[in-house]
């Protein structure tokens, strides 16, 4: 096989594992956001208590250490999209962040890894030739 047939080997393995990374983490968000549709939202309705459904998240210490880390891990997401939005000219990471408050981290994560590949992307000089 020569030189350009290697190359075009590894631009459609290159493809293959961006839609397996795409794939994977819009299925893994969705499986979340179904979960906590069904496991969050009745009782949340039901109460109406937004606060008291936040201050649940710390009803032991082993709650508490889940939504700490939870916390956490938003706030970094939160200096990773800023930190992006300067160097990389990343747009649109500030939407990812409310969706890392409502429904979830994970989705606000996904979603900004998703706008940042597809970003990247575009900027990267076309490999074609």
């Amino acid at each position: 096989m020569g030189l350009s047939g290697k190359r075009q080997t590894a631009m459609e393995k290159d493809r293959m594992a961006e839609q397996l990374f795409r794939v994977s983490i819009v299925v893994i968000s969705l499986g979340f956001v179904m979960y906590f549709g069904f496991v969050v939202v009745p009782p949340l309705l039901e109460s109406g208590d937004i606060l008291g459904a936040f201050a649940a998240g710390f009803a032991n210490p082993y709650s508490s250490g889940y939504s700490a880390d939870v916390i956490a891990c938003w706030l970094v997401l939160v200096a990773w999209v800023a930190y992006e939005a300067c160097t990389l000219s990343i747009r649109g990471g500030w939407i990812c962040l409310i969706l890392g408050i409502v429904p979830g981290v994970v989705v606000g994560f996904a979603a900004y890894l998703l706008v940042r590949a597809g970003q990247i992307s575009e900027a990267r000089p076309s490999s074609a030739g």
